[in-house]
């Protein structure tokens, strides 16, 4: 990890000088071709084109991303008042104690992608994702540093760097390196991520291909929680290192910022290659202006080929098993003296063919699009059984922006038609329509998914799960609307979810399916809040309600709250400082199972914490940002006398958050 961090950094920086160097040759030679000469001063005697004389590198940069499978250009976000657009984890997630460690939404969010899954998805938010790939466009080098610090040696570094090479061929690097040691024994928790992209069309503008490579490694040593949560309380030195933990031996962790070893815990590694290209048939046309000749090409017609190689691996060891703690508090007898090991291994090779039309030369964004894929899997099950499976699927996707912007139209449906997952399909449609420059905007959406239970659950799967059937599959109707009104800073948003057939664990090992149909709503509104001239009230809140007993359980109302005190000063000064408080009524928590990786449903614990506060200082000085924060402030308390944020709020049962946690973050940005 060192030696590939190292060789990044250094890739950039000497691709930023060859810049620098090459910037500075071209405006010398721009000067020497205007007659001004190396030394010259410019004088009245000789007559000068100042456009002759610019320097196209002395220009302003020009910037602008797309995601993955989107049309839209995007600007890169500057605000400074909301740390989570920075911070890879959402508010709305939940860890097991310490940054890197398995995380679920307390919103509801379940899996709605139909298809093969292999079944494993705590550390998801951590990840780099073919979704969350941007495709840059730049005028010049753009560099991005950032590094974070947290109390017990947290640490966060991540760097991006993009350029065009030329105006039809742009690359980007991304890399970012996590580290929480964590409060607890045997909770270290690391991750390593990197992903490089290209974006290249032909100067006929007819071929154009995407490329992407992405890795992602999760390394998070698991403990099991406390044994005796209820000591945190009076702890001798204040160190909630010292408590017993119910897996991994007591001599055999310690706290080191710089390890990144996992004795006992799961290790989840991820590589993706997608290359995706495609040539076009359509309408050239041109420009002409006084000096020149501008060439254009209108696509009407498309042939797409998608090339997915990804392979995955999944592994859970303990090679200091005490057979004690595994009976007693997982009651799981463990035969095997030497240690436990359980890993599957995937192997994925995706091909897809598309045609797309596209109905109006002068928007690209609307098309029709037919596709028909062949997906090829294999396993390989604790290194010894091995199976190979296929899917066929075919997909269809209309998408219509207008190009006055008032209508936005999007519908993609996905059928397997036969292989492994034959039967599975999904369905979305999404509307949204522009009400007006003092309105805002409404968008109403249907989603449909049919899945295969995952692959977690199947015989083969090396990992111990009880309970294997035969699982029927999991249907997910999706209907939700929402009304924003950039103008006066509000949204209100509204999921209904009608499930059936819902896959859960109710134990450490034990898998089940809820037959009966139930429902949820999900209600959200978010509005900023002008108090005085400079102080801002950012609210958000969410309400959940499911109908019946189905088995699951969520807070009813969770909300986050942000005062701060905001504005430009000094010029290039823009601050954002104050207080933020989250909050969720008392529910039982899911809990947690350290093999599977797994949170399941639980109904003995209630746990009612109380509201976290932070104090935050965030500033902006041109390119630079800063942030600083003081954490859990909430974990104030006094007793006899005596001072100290000792009082931690679950997470989970037998899973305790820090005390106080403080971060100082920078994030920089280069234009080379």
């Amino acid at each position: 990890m060192k030696f590939r961090c190292c060789y990044i950094i250094c890739l950039i920086i000497g691709v930023n000088i060859l810049n620098d160097i090459s910037a500075q040759g071209f405006s010398r030679f721009n000067n020497l071709q205007s007659g001004g000469g190396f030394g010259s001063s410019g004088g009245s005697g000789t007559r000068k084109d100042s456009l002759q004389k610019r320097d196209r590198f002395a220009d302003s940069i020009t910037i602008y991303f797309k995601y993955f499978d989107s049309t839209r250009n995007r600007s890169i976000d500057s605000s400074i008042n909301d740390f989570n657009t920075k911070f890879p984890m959402p508010y709305t997630y939940h860890h097991l104690g310490n940054f890197g460690t398995a995380a679920q939404s307390m919103i509801f969010n379940p899996l709605m992608k139909a298809g093969f899954d292999a079944g494993f998805h705590q550390f998801d938010v951590y990840k780099y994702t073919l979704e969350n790939t941007k495709f840059y466009q730049t005028t010049r080098p753009y560099t991005e540093l950032s590094y974070l610090l947290g109390s017990k040696s947290e640490q966060l570094i991540s760097i991006q760097h993009t350029q065009n090479r030329k105006s039809n061929f742009n690359f980007g690097i991304e890399y970012r390196f996590s580290n929480s040691p964590g409060m607890l024994r045997n909770q270290n928790a690391s991750h390593n991520n990197f992903r490089f992209t290209a974006h290249y069309q032909s100067n006929n503008r007819r071929y154009e291909l995407f490329l992407v490579m992405l890795s992602n490694k999760a390394a998070s040593s698991e403990n099991g929680g406390l044994i005796d949560k209820n000591k945190i309380d009076s702890l001798a030195l204040n160190d909630p290192f010292e408590l017993e933990t119910r897996m991994g031996r007591a001599g055999a962790t310690t706290r080191n910022p710089f390890n990144t070893n996992v004795n006992t815990g799961n290790i989840y590694k991820e590589n993706v290659f997608l290359y995706k290209h495609h040539y076009d048939f359509g309408q050239k046309d041109s420009i002409v202006t006084d000096s020149s000749v501008i060439k254009l090409f209108y696509p009407r017609f498309r042939l797409e080929h998608t090339l997915n190689i990804t392979n995955q691996q999944f592994n859970f060891y303990d090679i200091n098993v005490d057979s004690v703690k595994y009976q007693t508090y997982f009651n799981y007898t463990v035969n095997n003296k030497l240690g436990l090991n359980f890993k599957d291994q995937w192997s994925n090779i995706q091909n897809e063919f598309s045609l797309i039309t596209f109905p109006e030369k002068n928007n690209q964004s609307q098309f029709f699009k037919a596709s028909i894929a062949m997906q090829h899997l294999r396993g390989i099950f604790d290194t010894i059984t091995s199976a190979s499976y296929y899917n066929v699927f075919s997909s269809a996707e209309y998408r219509n922006r207008t190009r006055n912007q008032v209508w936005d139209i999007e519908a993609t449906g996905k059928l397997y038609i036969n292989g492994l997952n034959a039967g599975d399909y999904s369905a979305y449609a999404s509307l949204r329509r522009k009400l007006g420059n003092k309105i805002g905007y409404l968008n109403i959406g249907f989603q449909n998914v049919n899945r295969s239970p995952s692959f977690l659950l199947n015989p083969l799967n090396s990992f111990p799960v009880s309970n294997r059937s035969s699982f029927n599959k999991e249907n997910i109707i999706r209907l939700f609307s929402e009304y924003e009104n950039p103008k006066q800073h509000f949204k209100l948003t509204g999921e209904y979810f009608a499930v059936n057939n819902y896959m859960y664990f109710d134990s450490f090992f034990t898998a089940r399916q809820e037959a009966t149909l139930f429902n949820l709503l999900h209600l959200t509104a978010e509005k900023k809040i002008k108090l005085s001239k400079h102080w801002n009230w950012y609210a958000e809140i969410h309400l959940q309600q499911t109908t019946g007993n189905p088995p699951i359980n969520l807070p009813f109302i969770f909300t986050r709250n942000r005062i701060a005190f905001e504005g430009n000063f000094y010029t290039n000064l823009f601050l954002s400082t104050g207080l933020e408080v989250k909050y969720n009524s008392a529910y039982a928590a899911d809990n947690y199972s350290p093999i599977l990786g797994q949170y399941f449903y639980q109904k003995n614990t209630i746990i009612a914490n109380r509201p976290e506060i932070n104090a935050f200082l965030h500033f902006r000085i041109k390119s630079f940002k800063g942030f600083v924060r003081v954490e859990n402030l909430q974990s104030f308390t006094s007793s006899n006398g005596t001072f100290g944020f000792t009082q931690r709020n679950l997470m989970a049962n037998d899973y305790t958050n820090s005390g106080l946690w403080t971060r100082l973050g920078i994030w920089w940005n280069f234009v080379n």
